[in-house]
């Protein structure tokens, strides 16, 4: 059969979409390989609206239980595929899937929410300690860390947006960047800079990640001198970018150079006709769960207008 719709992803931005074409009676394939996003690392989620705290791991149960709750006879919801390849057809998109069983569906158009994964921290330890001090979410962690000594990693303008987030709380915050060349922006480096509670180490790769149960320090390289430094710390958050999950998508929509998905922001459509895109995945200025939800729903309404308007 030909859908209506394809929803590739199985994160905020594509349960918020998946719940929506079920009310407007759009019929939708809904591929995913897990409904365990970025989220799931968190303990406790504070900002995800109407709940005042809620885990990672929770949110993810409730968003599939939202969506199978109206997926009815509208949304098929395909858990464990991945997308592997997308083919333009006349009229329609060809997905091939690979999981435990390889498929290939057709649909009328597309929306894909396949979210980024973050960039890891490749030091010793830092397997061991994510999620315990070791964190890549300053929204979701950070108010646990109120009036503690916390160190940032990373030297672009997420990694500054985050310590100036931490700032508002946190007893001090330290940056630690690998080169002495920063990606951010000289007028957001200049204003943090200011603030007594912040310190920038450059230079700085980092070696290894200690503590016992919990985080209580970092260990670096001072490449000016070649020594090994520790810096104790209470938190780590790593800022050092993510990376989009858009492999399969090359040959079909513009990405640019980091391999986001180029969208308009009004209405979340890509430049080829058929597909939009919402959520990490896409070239938009800010990326959490709630906005990505809300792009979501943004683009299934344009998606509803598009079909019924052709």
């Amino acid at each position: 059969m030909i859908y209506d719709l394809a929803i590739i992803g199985g994160g905020p931005a594509g349960v918020a979409a998946g719940v929506y074409a079920s009310r407007k009676r759009l019929k939708t394939v809904f591929i995913t390989d897990s409904f365990i996003r970025q989220s799931a690392v968190s303990d406790g989620i504070e900002n995800w609206i109407g709940t005042i705290k809620i885990s990672g791991t929770e949110l993810a149960e409730n968003l599939k239980k939202h969506l199978q709750a109206y997926a009815g006879d509208v949304v098929d919801i395909k858990e464990g595929l991945r997308a592997s390849s997308i083919e333009k057809k006349d009229g329609s998109f060809i997905i091939k899937t690979t999981g435990d069983t390889d498929n290939t569906f057709e649909a009328k158009t597309l929306l894909i929410t396949t979210g980024s994964t973050r960039r890891k921290l490749e030091a010793k330890g830092a397997e061991e300690f994510d999620n315990k001090g070791l964190t890549y979410c300053a929204t979701c962690d950070g108010p646990l860390f109120a009036d503690q000594d916390v160190a940032v990693i990373g030297g672009g303008n997420a990694a500054f947006e985050t310590a100036a987030q931490l700032l508002a709380y946190c007893k001090s915050v330290t940056l630690l960047n690998r080169t002495d060349q920063f990606r951010a922006d000289q007028v957001t480096i200049d204003k943090l800079s200011k603030n007594p509670k912040f310190k920038i180490i450059t230079n700085a790769p980092i070696d290894a990640v200690i503590g016992d149960k919990f985080v209580n320090g970092i260990i670096y390289t001072d490449k000016t001198t070649n020594q090994k430094i520790t810096l104790p710390t209470n938190g780590i958050f790593v800022e050092i970018g993510l990376i989009p999950n858009t492999s399969f998508l090359k040959e079909v929509v513009e990405l640019n150079q980091i391999g986001q998905i180029v969208v308009d922001p009004r209405n979340q459509r890509t430049k080829t006709e058929g597909i939009w895109a919402a959520g990490d995945v896409t070239d938009g200025l800010y990326h959490q769960n709630n906005i990505a939800a809300g792009d979501a729903v943004k683009a299934l309404e344009d998606i509803f207008g598009f079909i019924h308007t052709k």
